[in-house]
């Protein structure tokens, strides 16, 4: 009998669901080009690394949205900033970010840009907030009641402590 051979096949070949594997989707691609041109905004010099126009882009890209994502966003955008006025606004991946000392700390994923059925609001590892051995870091987002608005503030608040 002569020895059995091993051929490993490409992660392309590879197959979950019966479906060939093809690689990140369009919408993964358009958020990688954003995230290249933010950090070469970044290196610059000049006036993309002000405060300032961190607001100015994050304004713009809510915009962008359409309504019911853009609603839940622009609602986000205040809480954070009544919530923690030291975190500085810029985008991240094309999305509205918060960053304390340059390190995003929170973010917000419309639903339309993945075209996922929920909007994501979400937390780094630089977010404080620990707590056990397992906690939270994103949430899902229909709509924002008060007492959702609430829960995030206190969570954004305790992110930056």
């Amino acid at each position: 009998m002569s020895p059995k051979t091993h051929t490993q096949k490409s992660a392309k070949s590879a197959t979950v669901t019966g479906k060939a594997v093809t690689g990140f989707t369009d919408e993964e691609r358009a958020a990688m080009k954003e995230r290249a041109r933010e950090l070469k905004a970044e290196v610059r010099p000049g006036p993309h690394a002000k405060k300032a126009d961190g607001e100015r882009d994050v304004l713009a890209k809510i915009a962008e949205m359409p309504k019911p994502d853009r609603a839940t966003a622009e609602r986000l955008h205040a809480i954070v900033k009544a919530s923690a006025p030291a975190l500085s606004p810029r985008t991240w991946y094309g999305m509205p970010a918060y960053a304390k000392d340059g390190n995003v700390v929170c973010f917000f994923q419309s639903a339309h840009k993945f075209k996922a059925r929920y909007a994501t609001f979400g937390f780094s590892d630089k977010a404080n907030l620990d707590e056990g051995t397992v906690w939270p870091v994103a949430f899902a987002l229909k709509e924002l009641t008060a007492a959702d608005e609430a829960r995030i503030g206190a969570l954004v608040k305790k992110a930056v402590s």
